[in-house]
């Protein structure tokens, strides 16, 4: 991949800052609603099960997006599709203010695989075609809320390989310009690992 490539990456990934966003939500709303929530992201966003994701800190608007998309059918959950159907516009953005302001709290990452998914992160793979993660996400994978791409930092490795997966394979299709879905075709299953790893234990 060329610098210009690497250039073409970032402002593709930056494309979707002008959309407007979400309504600023209530944060204090958003706790007395979130009980629901809580049951399996835990009563602060942390999840204590890493096959349910952790919403501390994952930024706003793109919480409110992705509830969204449950509740049209765009992202499909056995579990969050009926749970976003119950909900209105000013419920996400609330839910979403609540979630958004919590602190992730972090975890650790696996020894083994974390150097090789910090590499990846950080530079890519030119051979490959695949950009550095950090280019939409941010260096210390906090996200670009303006662009609602998530933060990715202290997420479970356990979530994060299941929805690198299901982009490769078209089973999730959200997201600006498929970009998501053309880097995970490319990513094998060590990469998956490697990355995933790194993210979880970023601090």
């Amino acid at each position: 991949m060329t610098k210009r490539s690497w250039v073409l990456a970032a402002v593709l990934c930056g494309s979707t800052a002008s959309v407007a966003a979400w309504s600023a939500g209530n944060a204090e709303q958003g706790a007395a609603k979130s009980a629901v929530c809580a049951a399996c992201h835990g009563a602060n966003g942390n999840s204590v099960n890493p096959e349910w994701p952790s919403l501390a800190g994952l930024g706003q608007d793109y919480i409110a997006a992705q509830l969204a998309n449950f509740k049209e059918g765009k992202r499909a959950n056995p579990i969050m599709m009926p749970n976003a159907m119950a909900l209105s516009a000013d419920d996400m953005a609330d839910l979403a203010a609540y979630f958004s302001s919590q602190r992730n709290t972090g975890l650790e990452a696996d020894p083994a695989y974390w150097q090789a998914g910090q590499k990846l992160f950080r530079a890519g793979d030119n051979a490959r075609g695949i950009p550095a993660c950090m280019a939409c996400h941010g260096p210390a994978g906090r996200g670009n809320e303006a662009a609602k791409f998530p933060a990715l930092s202290g997420q479970h490795a356990v979530y994060t390989i299941k929805q690198l997966q299901d982009y490769a394979s078209g089973a999730r299709l959200t997201g600006p310009n498929n970009i998501m879905q053309t880097i995970s075709k490319k990513l094998s299953a060590d990469d998956m690992r490697n990355v995933a790893s790194y993210l979880q234990g970023i601090r």
